[in-house]
């Protein structure tokens, strides 16, 4: 049985052509360690190069969900950078492989110190104003800190810090702007202000490959990416070019949220990254003058996030009167209200994450799904 379910599978996988090499993934080596059991299940590991779209990994598991005899919820696909020529399962190595991506030499690395990526489902939950203000927190610790503003296509790092200026270029390197003690990069810099981001897979990642190796970062102790929402191409291209330390993933009470939320933890998972723990932002609003509470987005998505994936909850972000006023002035809550309940919420996070990731490790488990 397992072997007539596996031709099937080989065959729905042929279907599935790479434009870049004009050849179907088996044939172009991207599918390596193809396992198909008797109960349906399969796995295999998809080889992308930074070249490729990201889409890809998408229709390979389209293609293999619309096989007859496979169990949609037991699709593993591990997606990994092609180390040299690569083979095939089925099918001859191909000599127009996918390249090795570009990655920053350990050197490189070393410099940008703890790579965090802050990540979620759904836009607009507030993941900008988490990454800004953890990085901020840091920087008043004393910590060396930057921020990548990897959403290409809505960057919002230029208006959280109140930063609109084009950053000069010195000896062939960009030099990061800097606001309260971070050092910052977004294309919201390099561009204008109205331009549309229409953008392909490859271009995303030859902005992401810029700003890790064409930019004057110096020495960081914390390397902060502002991710856009969702799981494409982004994410895979940073994971691709760096080593992240861990990721943080931001949602909202709201079942909707957490469900989007779920599903970037997942991704995070199957390309091997640590997932540090859940941020639940806007958990609810307490009137200053009555003192009572009203959970405007529901309740307890964060925590259920946290327990559903076993990570733990690393803070609840309250909603307050004028959060996003300052937020659009430029002006992070830590900065403008440092003593009020939304900064003492950034700051648990910003404290638990330097102990997470503290030592010359992260001694944290990989997700498992």
């Amino acid at each position: 049985m397992a072997g007539a379910l596996e031709s099937r599978v080989v065959a729905a996988l042929a279907t599935v052509r790479n434009p870049r090499l004009e050849n179907d993934l088996l044939s172009a080596g991207m599918i390596r360690d193809l396992t198909v059991s008797d109960e349906g299940g399969v796995s295999f590991t998809f080889l992308l190069a930074p070249e490729d779209p990201a889409t890809l990994v998408r229709q390979a598991r389209a293609a293999v969900q619309g096989v007859d005899g496979v169990r949609r919820d037991e699709i593993k696909i591990t997606v990994t950078n092609p180390a040299g020529p690569a083979r095939a399962t089925h099918g001859p190595p191909s000599a127009s492989a996918p390249p090795p991506p570009s990655a920053p030499t350990p050197a490189e690395q070393a410099k940008l110190g703890r790579v965090l990526a802050v990540s979620s489902g759904k836009g607009g939950v507030g993941k900008s104003t988490v990454a800004a203000n953890v990085a901020v927190a840091l920087a008043a610790e004393g910590a060396r800190v930057g921020v990548m503003d990897a959403d290409v296509y809505g960057p919002n790092i230029p208006r959280m810090f109140g930063l609109f200026e084009k950053p000069l270029v010195i000896g062939g390197k960009i030099q990061p702007l800097e606001a309260h003690g971070v050092k910052l990069m977004s294309l919201g810099f390099l561009v204008e202000r109205d331009a549309p981001a229409i953008w392909r897979g490859p271009i995303i990642m030859k902005i992401v490959q810029q700003f890790l190796h064409d930019v004057s970062w110096g020495e960081l102790d914390y390397f902060i990416v502002d991710l856009p929402p969702g799981t494409g191409d982004a994410q895979l291209s940073l994971v691709q070019a760096t080593q992240v330390a861990g990721a943080i993933i931001v949602t909202t009470p709201q079942e909707m949220a957490v469900g989007d939320a779920l599903r970037g933890a997942r991704m995070f998972e199957r390309v091997g990254v640590l997932v540090l723990g859940v941020v639940e932002n806007m958990s609810g609003f307490t009137d200053p003058e009555t003192g009572r509470r009203f959970e405007l987005f529901s309740a307890g998505g964060g925590q259920r996030l946290a327990e559903e994936i076993g990570v733990p909850l690393l803070g609840s972000v309250p909603l307050q009167p004028r959060l996003a006023e300052l937020a659009d002035a430029g002006q992070p809550v830590l900065v403008a209200a440092p003593a009020s309940p939304a900064a003492a919420s950034l700051r648990q996070v910003a404290d638990q994450l330097r102990r997470l990731s503290a030592g010359p490790g992260v001694a944290l488990p990989i997700l498992r799904g």
